[in-house]
């Protein structure tokens, strides 16, 4: 059985932590139109600092909310949807550059439907993941920073760029195949 619908009061959602996690949604189109617009090196620059700023913000808003005893229930959806949106709006404006990308976008969204459909099935048994696993952090982190240097450096020999996007496409599915036996212990 499902515990009843917390309401969210003024504090949690405009915690500092918290308003991070929705300035960081908002980045999403900025960077987008930046990307989409970019003619030169310089303009891609720009669009990477976007992703630069955001990635500070997220590091900042749960340092916050450890360090300040800000952590919230809110916080805990928020910052995980900004994470996945910031990821998919990189992975797919990246596509446009880099046609190989969309192996990623797939398993992306493979992977993180398989992740909310299992985790939607446990939490109405009344469990959840508790946080992301190593490998999921591991999965994240290179993911990033694969997407980062594309757009950091837009002129990358094409060779470079696809192997990087394989190395990506192989820690994704290494990533999904470790999750399956943490929801089947479940």
């Amino acid at each position: 059985m499902l515990p009843k619908r917390k309401r969210f009061g003024a504090k949690e959602i405009f915690s500092i932590p918290n308003i991070m996690g929705y300035f960081r949604i908002l980045l999403i189109p900025v960077f987008c139109y930046l990307f989409f617009t970019a003619d030169t090196d310089r303009d891609y620059l720009l669009a990477a600092g976007v992703v630069l700023i955001s990635t500070v913000t997220d590091f900042l808003d749960g340092w916050a909310a450890r360090t300040f005893h800000m952590v919230t229930e809110l916080g805990k959806f928020i910052d995980p949807l900004a994470d996945k949106l910031t990821h998919a709006a990189l992975a797919v404006c990246l596509t446009f550059r880099f046609p190989l990308m969309l192996m990623i976008v797939g398993i992306m969204a493979v992977k993180e439907g398989f992740m909310a459909v299992m985790g939607l099935v446990k939490l109405k048994s009344g469990k959840k993941l508790d946080g992301a696993m190593w490998f999921g952090k591991v999965c994240t982190a290179a993911l990033f920073l694969a997407m980062f240097l594309l757009l950091l450096f837009p002129s990358m020999p094409m060779q470079a760029a696809n192997g990087m996007i394989i190395a990506c496409a192989v820690i994704q599915l290494f990533t999904l195949a470790m999750y399956i036996p943490v929801f089947k212990r479940m």
